[in-house]
């Protein structure tokens, strides 16, 4: 029990207290003098050491002298060339290997112990023989009718007259059939999807033509390719619908309020990204067709650089007919497009239409779209029609001649 003395004692006073451990002062002096020894050491190893590169990784090269042979007349400057290295048992590489007048240093990494050969001082191989130009390939592009724009190549009718709608055009095998119902059909929206553009070339014959869209990849070589299966092509140019801009047919679209001038170069734009067709048509363009002042120039361009002018027959508002005429231009226009309904029934029923008028009229012109469906009917119709007296056509053989000038 604490006492009155306890609870009035100051605190931590009146209590023994604990002793203090004394470390000798000789142990400092101890541990100083060992660590000074220490550092001496150190300083004696870097100094008096072989490492010069003060533990930094390191390579050993060893350089073996090859005898050189009898040099070439003409040797060029060489490039090192990096040979594979030993394998692992160190097997030396057959001498056969060697070039002829360098030097082999083997480069062993410090670090791994891997070794790597490199030969120095090689003559550079000598250069190939010049290569002859590259032969055209089959569809390829007249240069006679190559006019060179800001934007490109595009067509012209040559020095000599000739016209690209007549030297693109596909002509008849000789012996062919002739007499009968024509009808020609065209397919577009190709060069767009690669799945849609290998069927319809597939499944397609050479007689139906074929409208390529102009933003689709690597037009040029799908073109090539239609043309060297016997397809005459055409370019389709995107033009203003009445829903514009809701309803966007794609970049440089031709429009009704723009200038003459302006359409015209778009127009130049969309000719340059491929070559050999036949003619242009347009891509939706309800608007633009029916307007005198945007369309006039469009007809007059494809006029001048012998071109035809395809009218798909979507708007029947469009005055490509009239102003093709004053023009002096190829002109041709769809009677029947085949898929407004795209099922094989709505197909079918306006195929038969479209042969209805090509008897009727002795020529007919069809379009559709390049939907698997199309394609699928239109290929089985083809060889159904040609048992019944039905003669496929291109289109340039449908098409009105311009007047010789």
């Amino acid at each position: 029990m604490a006492t009155d003395d306890d609870l009035s004692a100051p605190l931590g006073q009146g209590k023994p207290k604990k002793p203090r451990l004394a470390v000798p002062p000789l142990v400092p002096r101890v541990i100083a003098a060992i660590l000074g020894v220490c550092l001496a050491i150190f300083v004696l190893w870097v100094v008096l050491g072989n490492d010069r590169m003060g533990g930094e990784p390191s390579a050993v090269v060893a350089v073996e002298e090859v005898q050189p042979v009898a040099p070439k007349p003409a040797a060029a400057a060489a490039s090192p060339q990096v040979k594979p290295a030993p394998d692992a048992l160190g097997a030396a590489h057959d001498e056969a290997d060697k070039p002829p007048g360098g030097k082999t240093v083997t480069i062993i990494d410090g670090m791994s112990g891997k070794r790597q050969e490199v030969v120095i001082g090689q003559p550079a191989p000598a250069p190939p023989a010049a290569a002859s130009p590259p032969a055209a390939p089959a569809g390829g592009v007249d240069q006679r009718l190559v006019e060179t724009t800001r934007h490109g190549p595009i067509p012209r009718i040559g020095s000599d007259g000739a016209r690209p709608a007549d030297v693109y055009a596909r002509h008849a095998p000789p012996g062919g059939k002739t007499d009968g119902p024509r009808i020609a059909i065209v397919v577009s929206g190709l060069g767009v999807g690669a799945s849609g553009t290998t069927e319809a070339l597939a499944r397609l014959p050479g007689p139906v033509t074929l409208g390529f869209a102009p933003y689709g990849a690597d037009l040029e070589r799908w073109v090539a390719r239609a043309r060297g299966e016997g397809h005459e092509v055409l370019l389709q140019v995107p033009m203003e619908p009445f829903e514009y801009p809701d309803n966007d047919p794609g970049p440089q679209t031709l429009l009704t309020a723009l200038r003459p001038e302006q359409n015209v170069d778009r127009l130049h734009w969309f000719m340059s990204r491929f070559g050999g067709y036949v003619g242009i048509t347009n891509f939706m363009g309800a608007r633009f067709t029916a307007t005198d002042q945007a369309l006039a120039p469009v007809v007059r361009e494809a006029a001048k650089r012998g071109l035809i002018y395809f009218d798909d027959g979507s708007s029947p508002r469009s005055l490509t007919g009239q102003l093709a005429s004053t023009s002096n231009a190829a002109y041709a226009k769809a009677d029947v497009q085949l898929d407004v309904v795209p099922t094989p029934g709505e197909i079918d029923a306006a195929l038969a239409r479209l042969e209805a008028l090509a008897r009727e009229h002795g020529v007919a012109v069809g379009v559709a779209t390049s939907l698997p469906v199309s394609i699928d009917r239109i290929s089985q119709w083809i060889r159904a029609g040609e048992a019944r007296g039905i003669v496929l056509v291109p289109i340039s053989a449908v098409a009105t001649k311009p007047k010789s000038s």
